[in-house]
This record gives structure tokens, sequence and C-alpha cells, in this order.
């Protein structure tokens, strides 16, 4: 199968137009009707319906293998020119906002650095296709355990911290004066859901074994100033690293106690980092830090 007759034809189903296609691409439109006649005739299957154009139930199932095929493809070209490649002098680090924390910060780069804020699964594609030198990205783990990353390339990760986890209550809330909470303490409460900002919930209710943990509102930004105002104005609790949740105006970061979880960051690398990235890596990584292929 031609990965550039694949490329044309996620664009095409993307956007529902062999026009709008061929000008993102910069093909002309006969020549995406080529290429998707062509993909067709390789696979003997009709893969879009042309008024509208809609993918067929064969175009569905090929989009489900097609971006882990492309991403495949990016991340060996992104290895094997970051292998030939001499080092860079500057440093692009992708990092979710919960995993830059004070020794991360204080271990980068005084110039040259380019931080790029995305969400936890789009950091180990960004790696693997070259579109950053390094990773950070964190989660909700039992102690010791390493996070559940998207397998989308050789990569390697080193786990380079873990701390407590607390739950940030508006300084108000009947159990904000408690020495530590369990989940099962928070069954009817409501949370908020800010993936890009805060900790994810999913790994939370996967915790409770019963799903119980219920969305009052959901924030889908990155800033963990407008999280931590929301959770001590009322909207909604949030579990934080506990470095992030101390301090806040108006609420209170109590301990999760049970289950035992804490908050895990791990560097998420391809091939042998060296520059600025490589510097990184041996910053931040030392005695009992844990490697590992994914």
């Amino acid at each position: 199968m031609d990965p550039h007759l694949l490329r044309t034809y996620v664009s095409v189903a993307r956007l529902a137009s062999f026009s709008e296609a061929a000008r993102e691409l910069g093909y002309t439109q006969s020549a995406v009707s080529q290429h998707i006649a062509a993909l067709e005739q390789d696979l003997g299957a009709p893969l879009l319906t042309r008024r509208p154009v809609v993918p067929t139930a064969a175009g569905e199932r090929l989009l489900e293998h097609a971006g882990p095929l492309l991403l495949r493809l990016e991340a060996a070209r992104a290895d094997v020119v970051r292998m030939a490649a001499a080092p860079a002098h500057g440093l692009t680090l992708a990092a979710t906002p919960t995993a830059l924390g004070p020794r991360t910060l204080a271990a980068l780069p005084a110039a040259g650095v380019t931080l790029r804020t995305l969400a936890r699964d789009e950091i180990p594609a960004a790696v693997a296709t070259g579109a950053a030198d390094l990773g950070l990205v964190d989660g909700l783990a039992a102690p010791s355990d390493p996070l559940r990353l998207p397998d989308v390339a050789p990569l390697t990760t080193r786990g380079v911290g873990e701390e407590p986890v607390c739950v940030l209550l508006p300084a108000g809330h009947p159990l904000a004066r408690r020495p530590g909470l369990r989940l099962a303490d928070l069954v009817d409460a409501r949370w908020l859901d800010a993936p890009g900002a805060g900790l994810p919930l999913d790994r939370l209710r996967t915790a409770s074994g019963t799903g119980g943990v219920r969305t009052a509102l959901r924030y889908e930004g990155t800033d963990l100033r407008t999280l931590t105002t929301l959770a001590a104005a009322g909207h909604g609790l949030t579990v934080l690293p506990h470095g992030f949740a101390a301090d806040v105006p108006g609420a209170v970061a109590v301990p999760l106690v049970a289950p035992r979880l804490v908050h895990r960051t791990e560097l998420v690398y391809g091939g042998k980092p060296g520059g600025a990235a490589g510097a990184l890596v041996r910053e931040l990584t030392g005695p009992g830090a844990t490697e590992g292929p994914r």
C-alpha cells in the first residue's frame, strides 16, 4: 500500500471533500481523484461515497489502521534523521502542565528552549515524529508503577519523580479539616474534569472500582491557575500533585490516602539524545530512575 495514496485518502475522509483535500495537499483535484481510485483498485474495495463524500464500511476500517501506520512511518523517518544529524544546540520539550515541577524547571538550559504544552496522549507521538526532542508526561499510578502510554514507536521512558497527591477542596467544604481522604469518602462528590491541566479522572474512576467519579464541570484549557480557582470556588474537586495543590487561595489540599496513588512523572525520548536534550536527560535521571523501552 502506497503511503502517499493513504495520506491523500485520510485527508479526503477528514475534510469530506476532494477539492479541500487537494488544496491542503497542494495537488490538483484530478490528482486526488486518481490517488483515491488507485488505492481503491489496490485494495479491491470502494472506500468513499462521492455525494456526499463519506467513508464506506471498508473506508472506516482503513481509517482505523491509517493513523498508526502513518505515525509509524513518520517515527521511523524521524528516528533515522535523529541518528544521522549532529546534536542540536536548542531543545524542544513537550510536557503536560503538572509535569513541570520545580526540579525540572531548574534543570532547563538558560537559553534555546522551546516548551510545548500538549495533552498526555499527544506527547509520545510528538517525540516519535521529531516534533519534540524530549517529552515529560505525568499521571496517577501506584507507587513505582510505570505510566500507561500510547504505543506509537520504540521510545525510552525513565521515571524522574513521584510525589503524593492531594484532593483540592474549597476552604469551607465539610471534609476540608480531615487529615486525609479516601476515595470512598467522596462517592457523592462533584469533580472537575480537566484533562489538559490536572490529573486525569479516568485513573480515579478505575481506582474507585465503581466508576462513581461524577463530573460537574469540564475545563478544556491548560492553565493550572484557572483549574485551582474553579476548585476553590466550589465548582468541583480535583486531584493534584502536592506541590501544585499547596497554598491555593480559598482552597485546602487534603492528602489522598486510599487508594494509594502517587503523581508520577516520566521522561520520554527516542534514540540517544545529544546536545541540550542529552544534558537534560542526564540532569533529570539519576540513581534509582526506572528505564525501559516503549
